[in-house]
């Protein structure tokens, strides 16, 4: 028979209802002598449990009357695997929203995968694989770290990134034409599509196949992810690495889980990953200075390594997020040993409003973090 202190640690993982009804039941009947343990630890257990449900419920009345330009569902879990979600209006964990940039985590994991298969290097150059791609001067200079960090020199977005119809690989050949003088690489950080559409190609042309979506599908086949995403933005055939994806809440959730337990990439790669890399490269446009409560964050490989302080500060990562311009808001907080999403799909030009809502119960989504290590 299974004892009473496991049949309470089941019922965290169960639907509200039928968890609370579990309490109620432990406490009023259970707690006289059925099931295992001791009444210490049932009561222990039983404590728990409220103390946790109270925290949940503050949560969902915070994010009841949070401001909010757009229907959003949040969604979390912890490190024991405990999750908790939020919908607001009509939004759901299976809503299929436009990713905007936070697909840029998912383009640069899937890449760093194949950096630790061996396919490609971090130090390889676009001109390795790209037989346009110019042999000398500043472009040559470029490695593959460089526009994972968006520290290639590369400013510029030709207009074909937004074509459906445009040809993928004569798209990547125009980003050379419209950024025809570049800085020296690593010079400077520069947020701009352009960086990953390069790195794209030469995942392609490495693995020896024929367009991204065959890329993305070796992906899903490997770890079993994002089995219902696309990357269709502004077309299946030219897809925008850096914001072209539909996704659902509930599949990037898995995502990101694949990622904080080093099952996508390897501990030694989410370091490199979610460290510094645009350094002491200058800061010469980053959108999140230009949000409300202008952050100073620098970039790792596809993501924003969030900093508290003003200038940046920080020696280690303890929290990223990749915003996309649509308000979604994907994190992994390792500090406080949870990660999560904030998906949404306000106007373009609304990628604080996630990270908003976020700051509303950050102190309560870290209370409910610990008491679900």
């Amino acid at each position: 028979m299974e004892s009473l202190t496991t049949f309470i640690k089941r019922t965290l993982n169960t639907p509200l209802r039928l968890r609370y009804l579990s309490i109620f039941v432990i406490i009023f009947g259970l707690l006289n002598g059925c099931g295992g343990g001791s009444n210490s630890d049932i009561k222990e257990e039983a404590e728990q449990i409220k103390s946790t449900y109270l925290i949940e419920q503050q949560i969902h009345t915070s994010l009841g009357i949070t401001e909010t330009d757009a229907d959003f569902t949040l969604m979390v879990e912890s490190n024991n695997g405990t999750q908790f979600s939020h919908n607001r209006g009509s939004s759901t964990s299976t809503t299929y929203y436009r990713s905007a940039s936070t697909s840029k985590i998912v383009t640069a994991s899937i890449i760093l995968r194949l950096v630790q298969q061996g396919v490609l290097a971090l130090d390889d150059h676009p001109q390795d694989y790209l037989d346009f791609w110019p042999a000398t001067g500043n472009h040559a200079a470029i490695e593959l770290r460089h526009l994972l960090s968006f520290t290639s020199g590369l400013t510029e977005e030709p207009l074909c990134l937004n074509l459906p119809n445009a040809n993928f690989i004569n798209c990547v050949e125009e980003i050379i034409n419209v950024n025809p003088n570049i800085s020296i690489p690593g010079n400077d950080y520069y947020y701009a599509s352009s960086h990953l559409q390069v790195a794209g190609l030469m995942a392609i042309e490495a693995s020896g196949l024929n367009n991204w979506i065959q890329v993305f599908d070796n992906f899903k086949l490997e770890t079993q992810l994002f089995t219902n995403a696309t990357y269709d933005l502004p077309s299946i055939n030219n897809p925008r690495l850096a914001g072209g994806m539909h996704w659902q809440a509930s599949e990037y959730m898995k995502f990101l889980s694949a990622l904080y337990h080093q099952q996508v990439l390897s501990a030694n790669m989410i370091e490199v990953m979610t460290s510094d890399q645009s350094g002491n490269a200058i800061m010469t446009y980053s959108p999140v200075t230009q949000w409300p409560t202008t952050p100073d964050w620098h970039y790792g490989f596809g993501l924003w390594i969030e900093c508290p302080y003003v200038a940046f500060d920080c020696t280690t990562a303890t929290r990223v997020s990749s915003a996309g311009a649509y308000g979604a808001y994907p994190f992994i907080d390792f500090k406080q040993k949870y990660f999560g999403i904030i998906a949404r799909e306000g106007a373009l030009g609304t990628g604080s409003k996630g990270y908003q809502i976020w700051t509303d119960v950050k102190d309560k989504l870290a209370q409910w973090a610990t008491k679900n290590l």
